[in-house]
């Protein structure tokens, strides 16, 4: 868990995560302004897990007493102006056993309250409560309302409609008609007060270069009375289908609310809690979330992820499922990289997804636990994998004369380093990059143990990587061999990618001298506290910094910038070379430091290559967590 105490400039903005098992979630900040479009209490999921909409963004909540009013949220406005500030009455933040604020009103009366998601239910459960108090106390809650794309912005117009529906303790709005309808049941009074807040101030936005100001509509206040008890308010959106709760709003909480704990006290870590943040269902079967808040779920990070998110936490029975799904996808040898959010044909646009997919199908069988019918049809997909790249597939992905596997068309980005701003590919890395090979290399021998077929070409594609990729000077290996499908044409750029020859796939391809030298330059130049460097800072290409708006954000994106997911591959290989001995303290220790800012009990995307390594990207990143509980695993079995 996260505890703050006394929270301040530093850590009010760190980011917390609740989501449901559909997509959907709500997120915020320890200090409650909301800074990114995203931040939400009610963010469905309408298509699961995409088509999500935003519905209720934040609330306006304050306390009356003595006749003074003390805010409990913040908001703010543009140009930059913060109103209200509670933050001197904030005396803590906690993330066990979900977001819990506690403030101190006077020096009676202290304020506890709470947010939650039911996952199953997609209930979001605001409750509050006074503490040690003396006086009467009045709480009033404002909603803020919009309707809207996840990815859009909404601005003050006529079409919203303010209307409400009363039945009991729920009350419902449906600003517009083609999005669901939002409930809120509460043991409050509401009171139906329409009006807009205008220009909210998305900070995290301006410095993305994205439009950052909205307009939020609020249909009414509720209030409760505090001295009576608990405070709560249930929001979900309504499908058409549900109906009101059979008991009261307290209870129904109450309910939730034991459910929720019992469920994440269940989890044997606080790693593996977070990690069931990005698990979700997905059409008949589960998918992996690559990131929050707006990622969805994608091939190359489903598998890579699948291996510390569920493998190496004993989730058996999902890892399959998601298996099984993914397996019906393959076209001409190829999982699908990405569906798109609003529906349509997948994308086959990635050379190392159905690569990764090997990968994970090899971890998963190595438990032993598969019954033999789930087996036989993942060894066929693979099988279909390698039949397809070995005989050519789309954007000349297509195992050469040499045995190794050459990919890539001009105006694509098909490996994992895949930035791409309008028509620019940062690093396109056509020809034969030497991760890719890493991958085919291990998808030859996962298959090679079921399918003699493969163990020919396995050994024609190791000796080839030997010959070819090793540099004679330094014994590290080249970036790109045969690049842009030039015969002899090397990349020499100092990359991470060589360090899956040694570590961070089940079959090493280089040992001995190769293997300590390839370490070594990768410590030496691309190791921070947080990750990989994606380029040496010695390459004229070099950007320490990820920040600005789109075009030099994608520019820094594989040039320098830290992926702390790479910290998995990078242990596992030091840890071959060198043995297990010091290895947690020195390269975990950072991440765990790192799990208290930014995403909180998460790892972040990316970071800055240049110190102090200031984390970016989206705070919840499904591989930098699962790479770390993967690691976590191997250094204990040390």
């Amino acid at each position: 868990m996260t505890r703050i105490a006394v929270p301040d400039e530093s850590n009010l903005e760190a980011e917390w995560l609740e989501a449901d098992a559909w997509g959907g979630f709500a997120s915020g900040t320890v200090g409650t302004t909301r800074t990114r479009r995203y931040h939400a209490l009610l963010l469905a999921a309408t298509q699961p897990p995409a088509g999500r909409v935003v519905l209720v963004n934040g609330i306006e909540a304050w306390l009356e007493l003595d006749g003074k009013r003390f805010p409990l949220t913040m908001q703010r406005y543009a140009p930059d102006v913060l109103y209200p500030d509670a933050s001197a009455s904030l005396l803590s933040f906690d993330t066990e056993p979900w977001p819990t604020w506690r403030y101190k009103i006077d020096a009676d009366t202290f304020v506890i309250a709470e947010t939650f998601v039911a996952k199953e239910s997609r209930e979001t459960v605001l409750r509050w409560r006074l503490e040690n108090a003396s006086k009467a106390a009045r709480l009033d809650v404002r909603p803020l309302l919009s309707g809207r794309d996840y990815h859009a912005l909404h601005h003050e117009n006529p079409h919203f409609s303010f209307d409400a529906t009363l039945e009991g303790e729920r009350v419902q709005w449906q600003p517009y008609g083609d999005l669901p309808a939002i409930c809120a049941t509460s043991n409050g009074a509401y009171d139906h007060a329409p009006d807009w807040y205008r220009n909210f101030c998305y900070a995290r936005e301006r410095e993305r270069g994205l439009d950052f100001t909205e307009d939020l509509a609020t249909p009414g206040v509720f209030t409760f009375d505090l001295a009576r008890g608990d405070a709560v308010m249930i929001l979900h959106a309504h499908a058409g289908h549900d109906k009101p709760f059979e008991d009261s709003a307290i209870a129904h909480a109450s309910r939730l609310a034991s459910q929720e704990a019992a469920r994440r006290a269940a989890f044997g870590s606080r790693l593996a809690r977070a990690a069931d943040a990005y698990v979700v269902n997905r059409n008949v079967g589960r998918t992996i979330i690559a990131g929050f808040p707006w990622f969805t779920d994608w091939g190359r990070d489903t598998f890579i992820s699948m291996r510390g998110l569920l493998l190496a936490s004993g989730r058996l029975g999902e890892a399959e499922s998601i298996l099984l799904e993914w397996a019906d996808t393959i076209s001409e040898g190829m999982v699908p990289n990405r569906f798109p959010d609003s529906g349509g044909l997948p994308e086959y646009n990635s050379v190392d997804a159905s690569l990764w997919f090997a990968v994970a199908v090899h971890d998963f069988l190595a438990t032993g636990q598969p019954h033999a019918a789930t087996a036989s049809h993942l060894q066929r997909a693979v099988d279909a994998i390698l039949e397809g790249y070995s005989s050519g597939t789309r954007f000349q992905i297509a195992a050469d004369s040499d045995g190794l596997l050459r990919a890539g068309t001009p105006g694509v980005q098909l490996t994992w380093m895949d930035a791409k701003a309008g028509d620019w590919v940062v690093t396109p890395r056509i020809g034969k990059p030497v991760e890719v090979q890493a991958l085919w290399i291990n998808a030859l021998s996962i298959a090679s143990a079921w399918n003699p077929r493969w163990q020919g070409s396995r050994d024609q594609a190791l000796a080839s990587f030997a010959a070819r990729f090793v540099d004679p000077d330094t014994h590290t290996l080249f970036d790109v061999v045969d690049a842009g499908h030039e015969p002899g044409k090397i990349d020499r750029s100092i990359r991470p990618n060589q360090i899956f020859a040694v570590g961070g796939l089940p079959f090493p391809l280089v040992d001995g001298d190769i293997a300590r030298a390839v370490v070594a330059q990768v410590e030496t130049q691309l190791l921070t506290p947080l990750g990989l460097r994606t380029l040496a800072p010695s390459d004229p290409a070099y950007k320490g910094r990820y920040a600005g708006g789109v075009l030099e954000r994608d520019g820094a994106y594989h040039q320098g910038t830290v992926w702390p997911w790479l910290m998995g591959p990078f242990v596992e290989a030091w840890v071959r070379v060198h043995g297990a001995a010091g290895a947690r303290e020195r390269f975990l220790a950072p991440l765990y430091a790192h799990l208290e800012q930014y995403g909180l009990d998460h790892v972040s995307e990316v970071a800055d290559g240049d110190a102090p390594h200031t984390p970016g990207g989206t705070p919840f990143q499904a591989w930098s967590l699962a790479e770390l509980l993967r690691v976590e695993k191997l250094l204990g079995a040390q």
